[in-house]
């Protein structure tokens, strides 16, 4: 797996973590490692950005995701579902090096292996409607 894949899925996990305990992402993300002591620094380095990036902006980032989902609530939505949809949005609107096609793959990707039956299509729907609004 890439370092940057498995960066993600850590990313999720953590996320998923803070969304059930409440706690603050820095202690989410320390507790995390604790029980993920393999992972190595590149993997530990981008894990904290993407959770750090949307922790700082998770309001622009829910905003976005609320303006293009139609009849969707962002808090009704299966908490794998919205994280993954949150990290795959931050990237897309903050993160100038990664080409949101990418951001879009990974995203459908991540969402087929922790999500439900229809987690793909419904992650790569709303992505794709966002990657159009930026205009890339």
């Amino acid at each position: 797996m890439r370092k940057r894949t498995k960066a993600r899925e850590c990313a999720l996990k953590v996320l998923y973590q803070i969304e059930m305990t409440k706690d603050d992402y820095t202690e989410s993300l320390a507790r995390f490692w604790d029980r993920e002591p393999e992972a190595d620094g590149t993997v530990k380095e981008f894990t904290g950005a993407l959770v750090k990036g949307i922790n700082e902006n998770s309001s622009e980032i829910d905003s976005t995701i609320s303006k293009y989902t139609t009849n969707w609530n962002i808090n009704r939505m299966a908490v794998v579902d919205r994280n993954i949809l949150r990290m795959a949005t931050y990237e897309i609107l903050f993160v100038d090096d990664i080409p949101p096609k990418v951001s879009i793959n990974e995203a459908i990707d991540i969402a087929k292996k922790y999500g439900d039956t229809d987690s793909g299509k419904f992650v790569n729907g709303i992505l794709d409607k966002i990657s159009k609004m930026k205009g890339l």
